[in-house]
């Protein structure tokens, strides 16, 4: 404890340089011309007799409305945020269509306790409350139901999870552990992202952005209807995205992509609804690390279906399944993929305070690994599964003030067995507008296929006679394993201020290590282990204030200690794995402010501030950014765009491996113009 205290200490000095605060102060006083100088602007498209209001509300939700978005996350089933024991954050459509961002991975640093860092130009490292790693381990992420998890590495690739921004409903991310609900692999939090009904992309929108690193961008998107109740869209997109800085000059990390897709709607009857959605893709992407120039070339699809049913008892049922099949293909390595998901959840009413929720589901995934001279993984085909069951009572108290939330999720995987994740919360509402909540939950993290067989070459030592090293997976391997506490509060003080709070701690076990070589003849292998545990505590709090219909102000602060240590002696022999690494590769601190401006009906300015404190094990020094971004619509239809990101330095660096020998890369200052039409119907 008292090393957290001493590293709070140190990294808020660190923040309170003098650099820091002037940027600060830079940015407030940016926001505050603006709430001089807006006036002016109206009372001029006032006196010229245009359609402008000067006090034209913005398209955002009132802070009072953001507090009742149905949100499903938490329980699979619709509830107002005030109903949610959880520490959930939504972004809206306006939200993220005003942060000027052009991917998914950086739409998320507005979120709060959430942490971004770019390694180059298609990969980031993201992860909630301590988990930041380049493939999102314990972070489960869902598009649309379809959770993009890969077990081959236990994570995400961010680089193929692409969507038309301008389609994206709403994102939902839960920090802490979702695990009851979700199932493993959700140890840390859930990335919920939620795609418009073809019904809300009616008519024709075509975009196209260019600029110095995001070189081109270009979609398309029509939506129509069919028939009584049947909705339909169909889009197509492709990118081509230039390197970051590279202090050698080898720019390997150019990249391009291009995919396509469709989604359709039906309602039935007002109790019926199916969905059917499908996306299908491919591209070129740099491969893994820039030691060499190689080009990984992705490619995939996935259909997804969805049928709901709401019963005249209240009660209401959905099954959902999707087929995804994912090939990359890298001359390290290779894999095909295949997944087939289905999910049966079932909501009832059981007396006069209970509702019961229940459901099972299936995943199964054959896989094909093609391996190397330097990378293999034992066998080659395989075929993963997890069969999930989960039951949850949620039993309302005092006119429905008062929750409390059990449940259990029981799972069987072919990595590690048999593992039950419990959950209890509970929720009060004194009035509409405030609640206060707590929970705890054990969640795990299954193993992946290179933790349990991975086999890679690292060489031959000089030694003799000739010893070759290995880093080898064990099938002994278990699920890493957290238990977690967490509570929150969250009120509405007036239609104009919003505060949201929460609090953690997690206690971790059964982490990755790596144990200490071992040597057979001529062979000297390094085994994963799971040495490593501790605690990992932090809060989160986000206002937001709307000081007038035209400009919004929102912001977070998260901080994050960890405190881990070794069970067994081992090695530090990568960017994960030991306790350096787990201990210095998340930002103990993190801060960001968002400006939102509507100078009229026809320009809008926005501006975000990021700081971020350092990460000593990945040898990066804190940083801070600046993104603006300014807005003219000359017509209904039209608009023009204008975005600068990173605006205080030409480059600064967010990720690394802490190794001397590999230069981390830097992320470029960057601007682009986009262009875009959207008519509807």
């Amino acid at each position: 404890m008292r090393t957290l205290k001493t590293q709070f200490v140190r990294t808020v000095g660190e923040f309170w340089k003098s650099e820091n605060v002037s940027r600060i102060i830079l940015l407030v006083s940016v926001c505050s011309s603006f709430f001089v100088i807006y006036p002016c602007f109206a009372t001029r498209a006032e006196s010229a007799g245009s359609d402008q209001s000067a006090t034209n509300p913005l398209k955002q939700l009132t802070l009072e409305q953001l507090g009742s978005i149905k949100v499903t996350t938490v329980s699979k089933e619709p509830e107002q945020i005030w109903k949610t024991a959880a520490a959930i954050f939504v972004l809206t459509n306006e939200d993220i269509r005003r942060s000027g961002a052009t991917s998914v991975p950086e739409v998320l640093r507005l979120v709060p306790g959430v942490e971004v860092g770019r390694i180059d130009s298609n990969q980031w490292a993201i992860g909630i409350r301590g988990s930041e790693t380049n493939f999102s381990k314990g972070v489960l992420v869902l598009i649309d139901g379809r959770s993009v998890y890969t077990p081959l590495f236990a994570g995400v690739y961010w680089d193929v999870q692409d969507l038309v921004i301008e389609d994206i409903l709403r994102i939902e991310v839960v920090r802490g552990p979702g695990a009851t609900v979700w199932g493993p692999n959700s140890a840390d939090g859930v990335i919920n992202i939620i795609t418009k009904k073809a019904a809300e992309t009616q008519g024709a929108l075509v975009s196209i952005l260019g600029g110095n690193v995001d070189h081109l961008i270009a979609q398309a998107r029509y939506g129509g209807t069919v028939g009584h109740g049947l909705t339909y869209r169909v889009y197509g997109k492709g990118f081509v995205r230039g390197p970051e800085f590279h202090a050698d000059h080898n720019n390997f990390d150019n990249w391009h992509q291009e995919r396509g897709g469709f989604r359709v709607d039906w309602s039935r009857n007002p109790h019926t609804d199916y969905m059917l959605e499908g996306d299908i893709y491919g591209g070129s992407s740099p491969a893994e690390t820039g030691t060499a120039t190689r080009i990984s070339s992705v490619s995939g699809g996935d259909i997804v279906a969805r049928w709901q049913h709401a019963f005249a008892n209240g009660s209401d049922m959905h099954l959902e399944g999707y087929f995804d099949r994912t090939i990359r293909v890298d001359p390290l390595f290779g894999e095909t993929r295949n997944t087939v998901d289905l999910d049966f959840l079932h909501r009832l009413r059981v007396a006069e305070r209970h509702q019961i929720s229940y459901g099972v589901g299936l995943h199964w995934s054959p896989n094909r690994f093609i391996p190397s001279a330097v990378l293999k993984v034992a066998p080659n085909v395989d075929t993963d599964h997890i069969h999930t069951g989960f039951v949850e009572d949620e039993i309302h108290f005092l006119n429905d003030r008062f929750l409390l939330t059990v449940g259990a999720k029981l799972q069987h995987n072919n990595f590690s067995g048999f593992d039950i994740q419990p959950t209890g919360r509970v929720l009060w509402n004194p009035n509409p507008h405030q609640s206060f909540w707590a929970a705890i939950t054990r969640a795990v993290t299954t193993p992946s296929r290179i933790e349990e067989g991975v086999q890679i070459f690292g060489g031959e030592l000089p030694t003799t006679p000739p010893t070759f090293l290995f880093v080898s997976g064990n099938p002994r391997f278990r699920s890493e394993r957290l238990l977690g506490y967490e509570g929150g509060y969250r009120q509405l003080f007036s239609p104009k201020l919003y505060l949201d709070l929460n609090v953690f701690h997690n206690n971790e076990d059964h982490l990755q290590s790596f144990g200490l070589p071992t040597a057979a003849g001529n062979r000297l292998s390094i085994f994963y282990e799971n040495a490593i545990a501790g605690s990992v505590n932090g809060f989160e709090i986000a206002p937001s204030w709307t000081p007038s219909s035209w400009w919004k102000l929102s912001g977070s602060y998260s901080y994050i200690g960890i405190d881990f240590h070794a069970n067994a002696p081992g090695l530090d022999i990568s960017s994960t794995g030991s306790v350096r690494t787990y201990e210095g590769s998340s930002p103990a601190h993190l801060l960001r402010i968002q400006s939102t401006f509507n100078i009229g009906k026809r320009f809008e300015f926005d501006q975000s501030y990021s700081y971020v404190s350092a990460l000593p094990a990945q040898k990066i020094r804190s940083y801070q950014t600046l993104n603006t971004r300014f807005q003219w619509k000359p017509y209904r239809d039209l608009s023009l765009s204008i975005v600068g990101q990173n605006l205080f330095q030409p480059y600064h660096y967010e990720w690394g491996t802490g190794d001397p020998s590999e230069a981390p890369i830097g992320i470029r200052r960057a601007a682009y113009v986009k262009l875009g039409w959207e008519s509807s119907r």
